[in-house]
């Protein structure tokens, strides 16, 4: 900076003074910036530490405890100061091993309070299966190893570690935020958020829920293209296929033996389709999707999206597993089972599929249509048999009506906070509303009347997506920025 030189001597003067409040304020910012970086710093860490500690507590339905996993998270928010009153351990009397913790974080109370799901229950996992032992907390290669680190104790480090950050550094927000990390979202017979808003809806209630277990970045190779937020999702339901014959003896083989006629209805449902349809969020997911996609699967998208829409662009993106599983309904058989002995025709044969319904069907509808998909007009008597199964793994002749809903525009302190801290994050991609194609506890909260989003900060290739899988990972520079996205998104939504 130079000034004119008609001050003459007062110029070096006022030049000297200017050059120390440079100085100064610049000390001022590094000092800032040193600060805001040491707070980020010890929140990634202290995430980890949470992430490493609950990774290594076994909470499958099995063997695990999701009670010791809640008892040990209780501990982290007791050691940062919560009142003993806003943390709460509770569940079902009936299985001590299904507690679900409770915290709340107090507002000035100018809005109704905010609450964050997460479940604390992983899936079933054999040693022999894994390159490394699941229920250990392993990095290597940039990822984090060990069930759950994805599906969903990553997010569960995650918003505990922001809620420890908010009362560390005395932040008032403009509503409770309430975070309830919970019990058999993967199954099971005691769904902790189902049991909340049963027993104990005063501790959740809340204007909107923001849950972890879903939504993200998705990338292809590495390459952020836009994030992500399920604002709605399917309905799971799993279905169990009998077939049955009076069996025999092995040296005298029929065609229509159990497993045969098992295999031959497992192969009709292979080949169904069930019908095309959209509903007014993956409407506007694919319309977005237009502005960003190029070539054949532009032309496609805008095909899909007429009045009747192209069904020949329809198969052509339905040969893609996400796109497929967003405009459609879709069952697999998961599990297979049968037979009695070594040498003799089996007399019965079982296979379990797993559903996941398009918002508006039920479980029976579905049930029904699996019934008309395996019927074989060639059988001269009845031998298959397609039953409901429940929770708690018991079978039934007649499913539920239950089915899942489309909810309410989505809210604008939402969308707004997402908007402004993706476009500092990750400048230039978009923020859509989507489908999520699989499951979560959102079905109870939505259902509840409390508005549910699936957040997450944390980038996925969609060509990596290990959930319920071998080797399950997450990226170590993922989670870091995942961590550093939620406080931003959560102090935003909670400012105003």
């Amino acid at each position: 900076m130079h000034l004119p030189d008609f001050f003459g001597e007062w110029n070096v003067f006022f030049q000297k003074c200017w050059l120390n409040l440079v100085a100064s304020l610049v000390l001022t910012v590094s000092l800032q910036s040193q600060a805001v970086s040491s707070g980020d710093q010890a929140t990634r860490q202290l995430a980890i530490d949470i992430f490493k500690q609950l990774i290594e507590i076994n909470t499958t339905d099995s063997v695990g405890s999701v009670t010791a996993a809640a008892e040990a998270m209780a501990q982290r928010f007791r050691d940062a100061g919560f009142p003993e009153s806003d943390i709460r351990v509770l569940g079902p009397d009936s299985n001590a091993r299904k507690k679900n913790l409770v915290v709340r974080l107090h507002g000035s109370g100018k809005h109704k309070p905010v609450l964050l799901i997460g479940h604390l229950d992983v899936v079933e996992a054999r040693r022999e299966d894994w390159t490394t032992d699941p229920f250990q907390f392993i990095q290597k290669d940039g990822y984090y190893y060990g069930r759950g680190s994805s599906d969903m104790k990553d997010g569960d480090a995650i918003m505990a570690a922001t809620l420890i950050r908010m009362k560390k550094e005395g932040y008032l927000p403009t509503r409770d935020v309430i975070l309830a990390l919970t019990a058999d979202e993967e199954g099971g017979t005691s769904n902790g958020v189902d049991w909340l808003i049963k027993n104990h809806r005063e501790l959740i209630d809340a204007d909107f829920v923001l849950n972890h277990d879903g939504g993200g970045v998705l990338a292809d190779h590495g390459k952020p293209l836009m994030m992500e937020v399920d604002a709605t999702e399917k309905l799971y339901g799993d279905f169990v296929i009998t077939a049955t014959n009076p069996g025999g003896h092995s040296s005298l083989p029929r065609r229509d033996n159990a497993i045969y006629e098992l295999a031959d209805a497992l192969t009709r449902i292979q080949h169904y389709q069930f019908p095309f349809e959209l509903n007014p969020i993956t409407r506007a997911y694919y319309e977005r999707q237009v502005k960003l996609a190029t070539g054949q699967r532009a032309a496609d998208l805008e095909a899909m999206l007429k009045n009747p829409p192209d069904m020949e662009a329809v198969a052509r993106l339905s040969k893609d597993p996400l796109d497929n599983s967003t405009m459609h309904t879709t069952c697999v058989a998961t599990r297979l089972s049968g037979g009695h002995a070594n040498n003799a025709l089996p007399q019965m044969a079982q296979a379990n599929i797993n559903c996941r319904i398009e918002p508006g069907h039920t479980l029976e509808e579905i049930r029904l249509t699996l019934e008309k998909v395996v019927a074989d007009p060639k059988r001269t008597h009845p031998t298959i048999k397609v039953q409901f199964r429940e929770n708690n793994d018991v079978l039934l002749d007649h499913g539920s009506d239950r089915h899942s809903f489309v909810p309410p525009a989505p809210q604008r302190e939402v969308f707004d906070a997402l908007d402004k801290v993706v476009a500092r994050m990750w400048p230039g991609i978009p923020v859509l509303p989507t489908m999520s194609t699989g499951a979560s506890d959102g079905v109870y909260s939505n259902a509840a009347g409390m508005p549910t989003y699936c957040v997450s900060g944390e980038q996925y290739d969609r060509d990596d997506v290990r959930a319920h899988g071998k080797d399950e990972r997450i990226g170590v520079e993922s989670f870091a920025r995942g961590v550093d996205f939620y406080y931003l998104f959560l102090t935003s939504v909670t400012a105003e």
